[in-house]
C-alpha cells in the first residue's frame, strides 16, 4: 500500500482552500459591496396623492334582466333543494319520459350546483339555470332567474 503524505504528528495534510479568506478581508469586501450597491440605486420617490375632486367615481353595475335565450348554452328549469351554501344553490332537474321498450312512464332526476351571485333563490323556488364555464369542481351552471317563489 502506498504511504500517505502526513505531517510530523501523523495526521494527513490539509489543503489550503482558495475560497477561504481571512476575516478582515471578508468584512472589508462586504462593506464595499454594500456601499457600491447603495450608490447605484436611485432614491425612492414618494407617490403624490391625487386631489379628492380629481378621483373617478366608482361604477356600480346595474342588474340586467335575464335573456330570453342564451345561444349555444344548455338551459334547464328545476326546483331548488338546497341554498345553504354561499352563492351556490342545488337544483333538482326532473325528467319524465316513457320507457323505450315497455312504454311505462319513468321519472328520473339529477341535481346540479348553480352559481347564485346575490343569494336570491331559496328552497322550493322554481328557477331557470344556464350552462357556463366551470366555476368550481362541481359548479358548471349559473342562475338566470327565479320563475316562482316557494309558498
Amino acid at each position: 500500500m502506498p504511504a500517505r503524505k502526513s505531517d510530523a504528528a501523523g495526521t494527513p495534510a490539509k489543503k489550503a482552500s482558495a475560497a477561504r479568506k481571512p476575516a478582515a478581508k471578508k468584512a472589508a469586501g462586504g462593506k464595499s459591496a454594500a456601499k457600491s450597491a447603495a450608490a447605484r440605486k436611485p432614491a425612492a420617490k414618494k407617490p403624490v396623492a391625487a386631489p379628492v375632486a380629481a378621483r373617478k367615481p366608482v361604477k356600480v353595475k346595474a342588474p340586467r334582466p335575464a335573456p330570453a335565450r342564451v345561444p349555444g348554452r344548455k338551459e334547464r328549469r328545476g326546483v331548488v333543494v338546497s341554498s345553504a351554501m354561499d352563492k351556490t344553490i342545488v337544483v333538482r332537474i326532473d325528467a319524465v319520459r316513457a320507457h323505450d321498450k315497455y312504454g311505462k312512464v319513468v321519472r328520473r332526476s339529477s341535481k346540479l350546483h348553480a352559481h347564485d351571485e346575490s343569494n336570491v333563490a331559496g328552497v322550493g323556488d322554481v328557477v331557470r339555470i344556464v350552462e357556463t364555464r366551470p366555476l368550481s369542481a362541481t359548479k358548471h351552471w349559473r342562475l338566470l332567474e327565479v320563475l316562482a317563489k316557494a309558498k
